[in-house]
């Protein structure tokens, strides 16, 4: 019966077909419109981590000053000083636990012809491979003695290994960082985690690093931060340990800890240790210790902004027009047939046969209007990716989006269909029997 009422449907569909466009694009338009949307914010919400993202806590201790908060109302900052964060690495107290920044290299391999070029690198710890998942293509992190060591090893983002040796295995190959040798030791597979949750301080929607190196080469190479460094007061001297001494927050620091317990703990652990900085004379603010998970973490540094929502809001109420002149299309059209349906009726079709086979006519219109509506929103995210200079990162279509805007557009036109269809099989044929 359903292929019969299918059939029914493309006939009565070609019957009019300039009808049949005006529907169809009123569909198409309005789920072109909330996919372009509905993509974008699809991508600002995501969680990069779903496996664990629960479990990963991003560290905030209120080192500022006295005198003001970090921001008001009453918030820490949202990165760590250097002695911090090497006291907390120190302490070990989370199953894993990392602290990182973002920095800059000039490199250089032993290619005669390839000129020296700048690299965005990340000094971290090992443990940013196994608390963050980055997929290796060849090798893998360094080892522990490397941190320890602040041994010159590096690992390559897949990009930047095609870049510099082209689509080979340069594990144990060489290059030239800030006129230092370091050995290469791993390469990523493409990793391009959206939002770059690990480090919100920084192009939260960019490309992840070049290259990654051990954090305790900060001080032999005096490695400059490239990102947000925040202070509240000038550091004891102009020196670069002067630097790393003072209260300046340019570190990102994570934990990861599997269970409530454990957050409760770590949370603990935090408190005793502000409580003993605070005998040095350090901390001068109320306790104000805070541990977010990812998603906590996305919400706070409110990477989905008000202006996203209220697209999406109003995107949705562009549908909703689109779908109130597809009623009045639709119900033209059936109108137009209403002696067809009355002589229908009178030769023995039930109220519910003509009802299911107009319903899946505009389930018809409904998939038509959503496949040329998702062809609308690919192209409208090109736009937003051009207007944004966005290679990729929330201006891409995906199966999701592609199945949700397929689902939408047929959801939208039964339930436009669904009047129309009622009204016209509720008419007493003997009417337009009348009439025939």
């Amino acid at each position: 019966m359903f292929l019969y009422n299918l059939r029914l449907a493309f006939l009565s569909l070609k019957r009019d077909p300039i009808l049949t466009a005006l529907m169809i694009g009123a569909v198409a338009i309005g789920i072109g419109m909330s996919t372009t949307t509905l993509a974008v914010y699809h991508a600002m919400s995501n969680n990069p981590i779903e496996d664990k993202g629960n479990q990963l806590y991003a560290v905030q201790l209120d080192s500022w000053g006295a005198n003001q908060a970090y921001n008001d109302p009453d918030e820490p900052p949202t990165q760590v000083t250097f002695r911090d964060g090497q006291a907390l690495m120190k302490a070990a107290k989370a199953k894993d636990q990392n602290l990182t920044f973002t920095t800059s290299f000039t490199v250089q391999t032993d290619k005669p012809d390839m000129k020296p070029d700048l690299a965005q690198g990340r000094a971290t710890y090992r443990d940013f491979f196994a608390m963050f998942h980055p997929p290796f293509e060849y090798g893998g992190p360094w080892s522990k003695e490397a941190d320890d060591g602040a041994q010159q090893v590096a690992v390559l983002s897949h990009e930047y290994n095609e870049k510099l040796f082209g689509d080979v295995n340069s594990v144990g190959k060489e290059i030239v960082l800030n006129n230092r040798r370091f050995q290469i030791v791993g390469v990523l597979k493409h990793w391009a985690p959206s939002p770059k949750f690990y480090d919100l301080e920084n192009d939260q929607f960019g490309d992840p690093e070049d290259v990654f190196v051990p954090l305790n080469l900060v001080s032999p190479m005096q490695l400059h931060v490239n990102g947000n460094n925040s202070c509240w007061g000038p550091p004891g001297d102009n020196s670069f340990q002067g630097h790393l001494d003072s209260e300046c927050v340019w570190l990102q620091f994570w934990a990861e800890l599997p269970t409530t317990a454990d957050r409760d703990a770590y949370h603990d652990f935090l408190d005793g240790y502000v409580q003993e900085q605070k005998k040095l004379g350090r901390f001068p603010r109320p306790l104000n210790n805070r541990l977010n998970d990812v998603p906590q973490w996305l919400a706070y540094n409110h990477v989905v902004s008000k202006d996203s929502e209220a697209l999406v809001g109003l995107s949705f109420m562009f549908l909703a027009v689109c779908m109130l002149n597809t009623i009045g299309l639709i119900l033209a059209k059936f109108l137009r047939r209403s002696g067809e349906i009355g002589l229908r009726r009178a030769v023995g079709a039930s109220k519910a046969a003509l009802f299911r086979q107009y319903l899946v006519e505009t389930g018809v219109i409904g998939v038509s209007g959503g496949l040329l509506g998702v062809l609308l929103g690919w192209a409208g995210l090109i736009g937003v990716r051009h207007l944004i200079n966005d290679s990729d990162h929330y201006a891409h279509l995906d199966w999701t989006m592609v199945g949700v805007s397929l689902l939408l557009a047929i959801l939208a036109s039964m339930l436009a269909g669904l009047y129309p269809a009622w009204r016209v099989v509720r008419i007493p044929p003997a009417i337009y029997l009348k009439v025939q």
